[in-house]
Protein backbone atom coordinates (compact mmCIF):
# COMPACT_ATOMS: atom_id res chain seq x y z
CA UNK A 1 0.00 0.00 0.00
CA UNK A 2 2.91 2.38 0.68
CA UNK A 3 4.19 1.90 -2.87
CA UNK A 4 0.80 2.94 -4.23
CA UNK A 5 0.88 6.16 -2.20
CA UNK A 6 4.44 6.86 -3.32
CA UNK A 7 3.61 6.31 -6.99
CA UNK A 8 0.50 8.49 -6.68
CA UNK A 9 2.52 11.26 -5.06
CA UNK A 10 5.22 11.11 -7.74
CA UNK A 11 2.65 11.10 -10.53
CA UNK A 12 0.88 14.10 -8.97
CA UNK A 13 4.15 16.00 -8.68
CA UNK A 14 4.95 15.29 -12.34
CA UNK A 15 1.52 16.60 -13.38
CA UNK A 16 2.01 19.80 -11.39
CA UNK A 17 5.47 20.39 -12.84
CA UNK A 18 4.26 19.76 -16.40
CA UNK A 19 1.31 22.12 -15.98
CA UNK A 20 3.46 25.09 -14.92
CA UNK A 21 4.99 25.77 -18.39
CA UNK A 22 1.53 25.73 -19.98
CA UNK A 23 1.26 29.49 -19.40
CA UNK A 24 4.72 30.24 -20.76
CA UNK A 25 3.59 33.25 -22.82
CA UNK A 26 3.66 36.29 -20.55
CA UNK A 27 0.50 38.28 -20.17
CA UNK A 28 2.18 41.42 -21.55
CA UNK A 29 2.87 39.81 -24.92
CA UNK A 30 -0.74 38.63 -25.19
CA UNK A 31 -1.96 42.14 -24.36
CA UNK A 32 0.34 43.64 -27.00
CA UNK A 33 -0.88 41.20 -29.64
CA UNK A 34 -4.53 41.79 -28.72
CA UNK A 35 -4.10 45.57 -28.81
CA UNK A 36 -2.97 45.23 -32.43
CA UNK A 37 -6.22 43.44 -33.27
CA UNK A 38 -8.22 46.06 -31.37
CA UNK A 39 -6.43 48.88 -33.19
CA UNK A 40 -7.27 47.38 -36.58
CA UNK A 41 -10.93 47.05 -35.61
CA UNK A 42 -11.32 50.80 -35.00
CA UNK A 43 -12.02 51.32 -38.72
CA UNK A 44 -15.00 48.94 -38.60
CA UNK A 45 -18.08 50.09 -36.68
CA UNK A 46 -19.30 46.48 -36.31
CA UNK A 47 -16.25 45.47 -34.26
CA UNK A 48 -15.20 46.55 -30.80
CA UNK A 49 -16.28 46.37 -27.17
CA UNK A 50 -19.73 44.97 -26.54
CA UNK A 51 -22.08 44.76 -23.59
CA UNK A 52 -24.90 42.41 -22.62
CA UNK A 53 -28.32 43.03 -24.09
CA UNK A 54 -30.42 45.45 -22.03
CA UNK A 55 -33.74 44.56 -20.44
CA UNK A 56 -35.44 47.09 -22.71
CA UNK A 57 -34.15 45.26 -25.76
CA UNK A 58 -35.45 41.99 -24.35
CA UNK A 59 -38.88 43.58 -23.99
CA UNK A 60 -38.89 44.53 -27.65
CA UNK A 61 -38.17 48.25 -27.20
CA UNK A 62 -36.32 49.79 -30.12
CA UNK A 63 -33.09 51.58 -29.20
CA UNK A 64 -32.69 55.27 -29.84
CA UNK A 65 -29.57 56.77 -31.37
CA UNK A 66 -28.78 58.30 -27.98
CA UNK A 67 -29.15 55.02 -26.08
CA UNK A 68 -26.95 53.26 -28.63
CA UNK A 69 -24.23 55.90 -28.24
CA UNK A 70 -24.44 55.63 -24.45
CA UNK A 71 -24.19 51.83 -24.58
CA UNK A 72 -21.22 51.96 -26.94
CA UNK A 73 -19.45 54.53 -24.75
CA UNK A 74 -20.14 52.48 -21.61
CA UNK A 75 -18.83 49.30 -23.26
CA UNK A 76 -15.69 51.11 -24.46
CA UNK A 77 -15.07 52.55 -20.98
CA UNK A 78 -15.51 49.17 -19.26
CA UNK A 79 -13.18 47.57 -21.81
CA UNK A 80 -10.50 50.24 -21.29
CA UNK A 81 -10.74 49.94 -17.48
CA UNK A 82 -10.39 46.16 -17.67
CA UNK A 83 -7.40 46.38 -20.02
CA UNK A 84 -5.79 48.95 -17.71
CA UNK A 85 -6.28 46.55 -14.80
CA UNK A 86 -4.62 43.75 -16.80
CA UNK A 87 -1.67 46.04 -17.65
CA UNK A 88 -1.32 47.05 -13.99
CA UNK A 89 -1.17 43.40 -12.92
CA UNK A 90 1.35 42.67 -15.69
CA UNK A 91 3.58 45.52 -14.50
CA UNK A 92 3.41 44.13 -10.96
CA UNK A 93 4.37 40.65 -12.20
CA UNK A 94 1.01 39.17 -11.18
CA UNK A 95 0.58 36.98 -14.25
CA UNK A 96 -2.43 35.02 -13.00
CA UNK A 97 -4.41 38.16 -12.16
CA UNK A 98 -3.25 39.74 -15.42
CA UNK A 99 -4.52 36.81 -17.48
CA UNK A 100 -7.87 36.86 -15.65
CA UNK A 101 -8.37 40.57 -16.33
CA UNK A 102 -7.13 40.14 -19.91
CA UNK A 103 -9.58 37.26 -20.52
CA UNK A 104 -12.39 39.43 -19.11
CA UNK A 105 -11.43 42.16 -21.59
CA UNK A 106 -11.34 39.69 -24.50
CA UNK A 107 -14.86 38.54 -23.60
CA UNK A 108 -16.03 42.16 -23.89
CA UNK A 109 -14.52 42.57 -27.36
CA UNK A 110 -16.27 41.48 -30.54
CA UNK A 111 -13.61 40.79 -33.19
CA UNK A 112 -15.62 38.66 -35.60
Amino acid sequence: MNWLKCITLIFGAILVLCAAPANAVPCTSEITQFEGVARHSESSPALGPTAPQSIGAQLGHQPTARSMMQAEKRAQTEFEVTMARAKKFAAQGKDTECMQAFNDAKLMFDSR
